[in-house]
Order: structure tokens, then C-alpha cells, then sequence
């Protein structure tokens, strides 16, 4: 059982993607599009935030609404990626990786839906106190 969410796959892999995007949008014209540049950093920070954040609530209903609000944030991500490319600041290639990494996580984050929406047990919240002298 994961007991922090450093341990979860698709936070590491949130993080990275946040690596990404501040690389790439730390130079050329990009670098001075600050709006763009602020929304892009955005909503990819948000990926590993919301899915921390989730975690952290104890209850899986609540870890999948976050969970849902992580993979918006992906799309988002995407979206702008995708302006920052008709705008010629990313080379299509240099976006691509960066594209198949979002649905990578994507993926993983709808698996991570389904398998919660689908298991018996409910969350951390909701487990009963042991009695003194059970294990």
C-alpha cells in the first residue's frame, strides 16, 4: 500500500512534466510571452499539486475529484503547448515528446480512476480505529 503520495507514479511524473515545461518555456520568444508562459507553468504545477492534494484528503472520492481536476489540467497543458507551437516557439519536435508524456500521464491517471472507483476500500479516513492490544 502507497503511504505517501512522493511514492505514486504519476505525481513523480507530474513533477517531471512540470520540469519540462519550465525548461521549455525559459527560452527564445517564449521566455517574453509572459502570459503564456505563466499559464503554461500553471497548469502544468498543477498536475502534481492536485494529485498531492487529493491524496492527502484520506477518501478515494475525493482523490478521484482531484485526480479528474490533474487530468484538466493536463489538457490544458496540452492546449497551450499547442499554441506555443503555431506562435513558432516550440519546434513540433521538441513538442511531440512533451505530447506523448501528457497522454503517458493521462493514461495512467484514468487507470488510477477506474481502479479507485472499482476497489472496496474507501480511503485512509475510513479505516476504524484498531482497539488497544489488536494488531
Amino acid at each position: 500500500m502507497i503511504e505517501k503520495f512522493e511514492d505514486l507514479e504519476i505525481w513523480q511524473l507530474g513533477k517531471d512534466l512540470v520540469k519540462e515545461v519550465y525548461e521549455l518555456s525559459s527560452s527564445g520568444k517564449f521566455n517574453k510571452d509572459f502570459p503564456l508562459k505563466d499559464q503554461i507553468r500553471r497548469s502544468a504545477i498543477s498536475v502534481p499539486s492536485n494529485i498531492a492534494e487529493g491524496f492527502g484528503r484520506g477518501g478515494n472520492k475525493e482523490f478521484i475529484n482531484f485526480l479528474y481536476i490533474a487530468n484538466g489540467s493536463l489538457c490544458e497543458t496540452k492546449s497551450h503547448l499547442s499554441t506555443a507551437e503555431e506562435l513558432g516557439y516550440l519546434e513540433k519536435n521538441n513538442n511531440q515528446k512533451l505530447l506523448e508524456n501528457i497522454e503517458k500521464i493521462k493514461a495512467k491517471v484514468l487507470t488510477l480512476i477506474k481502479h479507485l472507483k472499482d476497489s472496496p476500500y474507501k480511503g485512509n479516513k475510513f479505516k476504524k480505529p484498531t482497539k488497544k492490544g489488536e494488531g
